[in-house]
């Protein structure tokens, strides 16, 4: 099969100051080979796979690199419609035709065919599996066949049939859901997730379809079915080219529910999903329109903006030319690279986050700008809630969230409006804490990085939220299958997939997600949002107090660091800087921190004593020192040392303030610091009387002598040395009670004369 040539004009590059919220990044991975006569992907092994008349070369996607060399495999002559590799990249299966799929063992070089039973059967494709019970699985118009590879693969032993009369299917591995159209219109669906934990058979179900005429009967096409991971749930998405509908449904384990529909502007879309962020392409508009579809809203993040391409220059398109190209049969030139068409006819995107140029022999990865996404809008809480949510750019959205923070307070926006921002960040780091996702005392990164995520999947027990830690991964197949690239898109994941099985893992917050908590460095549930969780797309009919969703699991890779903000984040990079911009009544910057104090409070999260400190410092600046001693006895300043010093330090002008200080020492028993502050006061006799009673002997006897001295008084300094005579022991022959003493007989001398 090969692509049609390209009808669109020329978009070009998208130039530094174009606009756009997704962007694919300038140099892509080649894979152009000369001889080559189609192009498929194995989501499975996440590579994509370049046959020639005798030859297959592979290329790794994940983690994704422009820059990676193929690998190759000798293969017999012969037609190639599809083609996959075992999950161990032992075995590789090359499907001849509709009637024969060949198995070859990579090590030995064995072969062994599989062919139909009946001449009136046709394979329509067929994928490896990770379940127990089989090995591979071909889809037949008769049904499913379940195989299990034995020793030397010299031959295969069915383990199971399922018997239906199937037009097409689509199948994800990230999933491990395949989906068999039945029915003349091809609008029946039933659904198999064949896991290692077993063999999951969904309820059939019925695509809504509109009708253009009275008596005429549409019939669902396989490229109208896109099977998507978003947040750990997995959705089927299905395109209405009739009513511009593109429907939403639910997995569960005991029904599908369809959870809404989003509006689309064109007969010919694709569906990407980047960071859980779900992408429809607008084909013929050639604009992207994307989705959070966690959020309860059917109403786009953004304004629907062009995809453009980034990182392109002369420069760089001629050095990419010579790097990673020495294999032999790989055309190093792309003639066609300075004049991209955006949207070709050759163009097909493959779940989640990859399109491939049939006609250049390129593959692209698809990024997001959140940067240009977070500035698009004015609502600060919504953008905060959107930013909470990513994980590829955990660092970025970090760090574009306190950017946004210190924005809104420098701009003195209503307090009750930064308040709610600033209860989105606390609330989403709670509940990192509490899922385990957060890094305790990771810092806050000035660059971002991004990483890939590890996907399970798994059917769980219950329908609840909560939140995870990397994005889900996924593509869709189609048609006749299996994964040529002309003809279907297929699933992919950042890295190898493990499936579990997650038993009532999480605790219910009244959504159909289920949590997620961290088992020995998995994490088994669904990849949730850090803010309060909230239904999907529109909120879903019931299913029934049993019905449990279908869904993905993913692993946490170790060195990401959280997109969550710690209260000392806040004190670090908002308050803090905010405090040395801001000029004039100080008011308003300690009205936010007490919004800050209260959410924290709600959450239980213990704050920073620099921002204590911080409130103390503004207040004692505008001399509003009535209102610090209310928060004082109100205790929202909590007592600690460093406020005790800090309202020392703010009382020299305001003696209330000041003895605030003294007073929270001696309620923290901090006795020793409190004798030192009465003696620098000029109190060493109540301080010699409070020595005395709480036992302080840290202090050292001339602080006390060099106080009462100073003040020139004959009986002070006589009554310290009397007291340090008779509570010391051998005071008396030390050289503070000489040189005292020598001073004491002085000052009465003077007195005397």
């Amino acid at each position: 099969m090969s692509a049609q040539a390209s009808s669109s004009q020329p978009s070009g590059f998208g130039s530094s100051g174009a606009l756009s919220h997704v962007y694919i990044q300038y140099p892509p991975l080649r894979c152009k080979i000369s001889g080559a006569r189609n192009i498929f992907y194995d989501d499975g092994t996440k590579q994509l796979i370049v046959p020639t008349s005798d030859q297959v070369f592979c290329w790794k996607t994940t983690p994704f690199n422009p820059n990676v060399s193929p690998s190759s495999d000798q293969i017999g002559e012969g037609p190639v419609l599809s083609i996959r590799f075992s999950l161990d990249l032992k075995l590789l299966a090359v499907q001849r035709s509709p009637h024969e799929v060949q198995i070859q063992n990579r090590e030995s070089g064995d072969t062994f065919s599989f062919k139909c039973r009946s001449e009136s059967e046709r394979i329509l494709g067929f994928f490896w599996t990770d379940s127990p019970t089989c090995d591979i699985v071909f889809v037949k118009t008769s049904g499913l066949e379940l195989f299990s590879c034995s020793s030397g693969i010299r031959s295969l032993q069915l383990v199971e049939t399922k018997k239906l009369n199937v037009s097409w299917y689509v199948y994800t591995h990230e999933s491990r859901l395949v989906l068999l159209a039945t029915g003349m219109q091809c609008k029946n669906l039933t659904g198999y997730q064949i896991s290692s934990v077993g063999i999951v058979r969904l309820p059939r179900f019925d695509m809504a379809m509109a009708k253009s005429e009275a008596n005429n009967k549409p019939v669902l096409a396989a490229e109208d079915i896109y099977i998507v991971t978003v947040y750990g749930r997995i959705y089927c998405l299905q395109l209405d080219k009739i009513a511009m509908q593109l429907y939403c449904y639910r997995f569960y384990r005991d029904a599908v529910i369809q959870q809404g529909s989003l509006p689309v502007y064109s007969t010919k879309i694709a569906v990407s999903v980047v960071d859980n962020v779900l992408l429809v392409h607008q084909v013929d508009a050639k604009v992207v329109i994307i989705y959070d579809i966690f959020a309860d809203s059917q109403v786009p993040v953004s304004a629907p903006l062009p995809l453009l391409v980034r990182g392109f220059s002369r420069a760089n398109a001629a050095a990419s030319q010579l790097m990673g190209q020495n294999v032999e049969g790989l055309e190093g030139k792309d003639s066609n690279h300075g004049e991209t068409v955006i949207y070709a006819d050759e163009w097909v995107f493959l779940v989640p986050d990859l399109i491939c140029d049939i006609a250049n022999g390129v593959l692209w990865k698809i990024h997001l700008d959140l940067e240009a996404i977070s500035s698009s809008s004015s609502e600060v809480q919504t953008v905060l809630e959107f930013l909470q949510r990513r994980k590829l750019e955990a660092n970025k959205a970090k760090q574009l969230c306190l950017a946004m923070a210190r924005t809104i307070i420098l701009e003195r926006r209503p307090v009750p409006m930064v308040a709610r921002a600033i209860d989105v960040l606390v609330n989403c780091f709670s509940l990192s804490i509490k899922t385990g996702k957060h890094h305790m005392g990771s810092k806050v990164e000035r660059s971002s990085t991004t990483s890939g995520s590890n996907v399970n999947s798994t059917i769980d027990e219950s329908s609840q939220a909560d939140t995870s830690e990397k994005p889900p991964k996924q593509e869709s197949g189609s048609g006749t299958h299996d994964k040529s690239i002309v003809k279907s898109s297929s699933v992919t994941s950042e890295s190898e997939d493990i499936v579990s099985f997650a038993k009532n893992r999480g605790k219910s917050i009244n959504v159909d997600l289920s949590s997620s908590e961290q088992n020995g460095g998995n994490l088994v549930g669904t990849d949730v949002s850090c803010d309060k969780a909230q239904p999907s797309v529109v909120r879903p009919q019931a299913p029934g107090s049993g019905s449990t969703p279908l869904r993905t699991d993913e692993q946490q890779e170790s060195l990401v660091t959280s997109v969550a903000i710690s209260p000392d984040d806040l004190c670090s990079f908002v308050f803090a800087p905010v405090e040395e911009e801001m000029a004039g009544d100080s008011s308003y910057l300690v009205a936010i921190i007490v919004e800050f104090l209260r959410s924290a409070n709600l959450e239980r999260l213990k704050v920073p004593l620099n921002i204590y400190v911080l409130m103390i410092q503004l207040l004692a600046r505008n001399e509003n020192y009535a209102e610090l001693g209310l928060f004082i006895m109100n205790k929202i300043i909590e007592p600690s040392k460093e406020v005790a010093m800090q309202l020392l330090a703010s009382g020299r002008h305001n003696f209330q303030t000041r003895k605030l200080g003294l007073d929270m020492l001696r309620e923290l028993a901090l006795h020793h610091d409190y004798v030192l502050l009465l003696v620098q006061d000029g109190y060493y006799l109540e301080a010699l009387r409070f020595a005395r009673k709480t036992k302080v002997n840290t202090v050292q006897p001339s602080l006390f002598l060099e106080a009462a001295y100073a003040s020139n008084d004959s009986q002070h300094l006589a009554a310290v040395l009397r007291f340090f005579s008779d509570f010391i022991p051998r005071f008396k022959s030390t050289t503070d009670h000489q040189t005292y003493s020598r001073y004491l007989t002085e000052m009465n001398t003077m007195v005397t004369a």
